[in-house]
């Protein structure tokens, strides 16, 4: 089992649509595959639930998103509750998000600094993502958890990261998602490194701790259209300075020029299927899985096989860096 967070702390990077588009590729490579939504703005489990559906699952009552299994924490009432899991496809589950979860913040930054203390409590919350994750993988047998963070450096997002074996980075090509890639390596390392000397003073008898390893295995370059007021040179000029910044800000290598198409840490440029989604999403599918009866025809049915082919070599690559088993 592998657990691997996809994070920028800069917005629509494309993150979600990344997400939401591997998790069915590995399901369809019958990689058992649980995708767990931990951002406040669920917008993956939007992407996977038509609206009526989501009605239903935001209820106040709802016991079916990852809010109500953390609950009794944020209440100070008990501990986790069993994760709902939603069967999604073959080999594809989904833990759901929840608007509501953002107001598990400020319990998630007042148990940081009491874990030092050997807090139970305050360790039981800052842990709640990792064990929600470890049993919901253990129910379906996941071999692969990809998790979508939100898109800032709050107390979430760095227990949702505590949870992950690994790392991707979702990049577009433009300046903020740049400057983003600067504060995130940093802020990353700060959090593997507080928390593996929190684990040397703290000794939980009664639910377990994750590693906290956080490894960064590269980054994915999302192509987005063009502007007209932008010109080429421009998003090329970016784009050469990916590798460099990556390796000194989230890797905390020397930097040495490398071109970004030659990058060992680039796991891959998708381009731009701009067209493909709007009918992806009325179809309620993958890009990749549109035909001819959902408007994909002609010149659009090609770029489906060509998004296809990206995405599966874009998971197989994953899957090696990540030594990911089927079983």
């Amino acid at each position: 089992m592998r657990t691997i967070a996809f994070f920028n702390n800069k917005g629509r990077a494309g993150k979600t649509m990344l997400v939401y588009h591997l998790a069915n590729m590995f399901s369809r490579l019958e990689y058992t595959t649980l995708a767990v939504d931990l951002d406040p703005q669920a917008n993956l489990t939007a992407a996977f639930f038509e609206e009526s559906r989501l009605e239903e699952l935001w209820e106040d009552n709802s016991q079916e998103t990852i809010l109500a299994c953390v609950q009794p924490i944020l209440d100070g009432a008990g501990d986790i509750q069993p994760p709902h899991l939603h069967p999604m496809a073959d080999y594809l589950w989904l833990m759901a998000g929840d608007l509501g979860l953002s107001r598990f913040e400020d319990k998630l930054s007042e148990s940081w600094p009491r874990g030092y203390n050997d807090d139970a409590a305050a360790l039981r919350a800052t842990t709640a993502f990792h064990r929600l994750i470890v049993n919901g993988a253990a129910e379906v047998k996941a071999s692969v958890i990809l998790v979508d963070a939100g898109s800032n450096l709050g107390a979430i997002n760095r227990s949702a990261l505590l949870a992950a074996d690994y790392l991707v980075i979702p990049l577009a090509a433009d300046l903020f998602p740049l400057q983003g890639l600067r504060n995130l390596g940093p802020t990353i390392r700060s959090w593997r490194n507080q928390w593996h000397r929190m684990r040397q003073v703290t000794s939980p008898k009664d639910f377990s701790m994750p590693e906290g390893n956080m490894s960064s295995v590269g980054y994915v370059i999302l192509q987005h259209a063009v502007r007209l007021d932008r010109p080429v040179h421009a998003v090329d000029r970016w784009l050469e300075q990916i590798p460099a910044v990556y390796r000194q800000a989230v890797r905390g290598e020397d930097s040495e020029e490398s071109p970004a198409e030659n990058d060992p840490h680039c796991l891959s440029s998708l381009r731009n299927f701009r067209s493909l989604m709007p009918m992806a999403q009325d179809a309620r599918k993958p890009m990749f899985d549109l035909k001819p009866a959902d408007g994909a025809i002609g010149s659009h049915l090609s770029l489906v096989r060509t998004c296809y082919q990206d995405f599966e070599s874009l998971a197989l690559k994953i899957a090696e860096k990540c030594q990911l088993g089927r079983g």
